[in-house]
């Protein structure tokens, strides 16, 4: 029984809570950004390169492998189909440009986490007002000098 008392402790931490918001987060923030280098970005890339698809660009490495039905791989769907090997350097391409963007989205989001806390930082923290009895303890003190 104490296995499981402990394991409803950790789990309603406040920290496994956070991380398990943090990665739902991060793997949806991870679609979108695959969302965005395939569908925003890497076309007009693939339309200046003259149609190239970079999804689509592989290196053969077992040549002559035909497809099931005796076609020649000629896209890395047909490789795939015949089992070859390949070197499939658009999806890297594609990857490290996702890896980018994630990277550079990061590092936007903790410069202005750290901008906010240099403003908080620097900002003038202002003593609390003193209270009655301070106030009163304060003028006891001041009467009491008086007398000395």
């Amino acid at each position: 029984m104490g296995l499981v008392k402990e394991f409803r402790e950790f789990a309603v931490k406040g920290n496994a809570v956070d991380l398990a918001v943090g990665v739902i987060i991060g793997a949806a923030f991870g679609a979108v950004v695959n969302s965005i280098v395939n569908d925003l970005i890497m076309p007009p890339i693939g339309r200046i390169t003259g149609g190239v698809d970079f999804k689509d660009k592989f290196v053969n490495l077992t040549p002559g492998k035909l497809t099931p039905d005796g076609r020649a791989v000629v896209s890395l769907v047909d490789a795939k189909a015949a089992g070859a090997t390949t070197w499939n350097y658009g999806l890297f391409v594609n990857t490290v440009i996702n890896f980018l963007i994630v990277a550079f989205c990061v590092f936007l989001l903790v410069k202005a986490i750290n901008m906010l806390r240099r403003k908080e930082a620097a900002a003038p923290s202002v003593a609390p007002a003193p209270t009655r009895e301070e106030l009163l303890l304060t003028e006891i003190r001041d009467v009491l000098r008086g007398r000395a």
